[in-house]
């Protein structure tokens, strides 16, 4: 009878136990920012008070850390990420050309045009301009990539990792190799760099010849005026101006080139200096100002640009963008237009 009262106790023991147990581990998947699929995530934001300095950077046991060095400073983060969450939109592309998985990014990348289709194909989810707390989380992310002076960092990094970029620091080859080291994709980096290299060793010499001495501009017209870019803004300068060292007037030169900046501002009045024997142009995408406030303006359709049907346009939204694929769509473009004008 002792035996079998004994035998109870440890029975109504290992309940109990097994109840405990059971309970511990609902409270812990409570405390976390997401479910079980965390794991997938790769990150888990745990509730006590140890884990605020390391929140993003909790990994499961299967998942390998390493250190980037990023351009707001070092940062753990994934070795093989594998839910990257972009809110630069300039700097998907990249993602997208190298194959690494977004799973989420602002709408400006997802209506580009070179890589809409890939974006949607993949299932990537469009989370707006201004994304929500809430659409962040739900994706389980396990890096965000985002410009430095971001607000709203120190609340990302409760979700997950973050890699801050300064936009324009490196030309699109350099970032091309850098989101490939960030991504444990550094061979396939190296082979586009080399595949687009081939390619403009292919055209300079033939869109040289077919320019000659001309100068070219890229103008976009906006409320106040007009913007001229130069090199490093997208709208295919990194092509024109980088790629076949094609010239700009001379005022476009200095104040968009040689400055660094990659761009200026100018008043209707001072178009026909900065106007070039050849111009790319679109409206800005930034206002809703009727872009006939320029095009119908007499100044502009008395440019010798103009006159002689060597005005070419661009698309407002996506050419705005200088990614890999971008740039490769731009490159076919922009060799097609100034080719036509031999």
């Amino acid at each position: 009878m002792r035996k079998q009262r004994k035998s109870v106790w440890i029975i109504m023991a290992l309940i109990l136990l097994l109840v405990l147990s059971a309970c511990g581990q609902s409270t812990a998947s409570n405390s976390t920012t997401g479910d079980s699929t965390n794991e997938t995530a790769g990150t888990e934001t745990k509730t006590n008070s140890d884990s605020a300095s390391s929140a993003g950077t909790e990994a499961t046991a299967e998942e390998e850390l390493v250190t980037y060095q990023s351009d707001a400073g070092e940062v753990q983060v994934p070795k093989n990420p594998k839910r990257i969450i972009d809110l630069t939109s300039f700097s998907t592309g990249y993602f997208v050309a190298l194959d690494a998985p977004v799973v989420g990014a602002l709408s400006g990348a997802m209506n580009n045009k070179y890589i809409k289709d890939q974006l949607a194909e993949a299932g990537t989810s469009d989370l707006g301009e201004k994304p929500t707390p809430e659409s962040l989380i739900s994706l389980k992310p396990d890096l965000f990539i985002v410009y430095t002076g971001t607000e709203g960092i120190d609340k990302l990094e409760q979700i997950a990792p973050v890699v801050q970029i300064d936009y324009g620091k490196r030309n699109f080859k350099d970032l091309m190799l850098e989101m490939g080291k960030l991504t444990n994709r550094e061979d396939a980096a190296k082979a586009w760099n080399a595949k687009w290299e081939a390619k403009i060793n292919e055209m300079k010499p033939k869109v040289q010849e077919a320019v000659g001495d001309r100068t070219v501009s890229i103008l976009n017209p906006y409320a106040k005026g007009l913007f001229v870019f130069g090199h490093n803004y997208g709208r295919g300068g990194e092509i024109i101006y980088g790629e076949f060292g094609l010239k700009a007037p001379a005022k476009a030169q200095a104040e968009a080139i040689d400055s660094g900046t990659g761009w200026a501002s100018i008043s209707m009045e001072l178009l026909p200096e900065y106007a070039g024997d050849i111009i790319f142009t679109s409206p800005w995408s930034g206002d809703k100002t009727d872009p006939k406030i320029v095009y119908d303006n007499p100044l502009w359709k008395n440019l010798p640009a103009v006159k002689a049907n060597h005005v070419f346009q661009l698309d407002p939204t996506s050419d705005s963008y200088n990614d890999p694929l971008t740039l490769e769509g731009q490159l076919q473009f922009i060799s097609d237009s100034l080719l036509s004008k031999k």
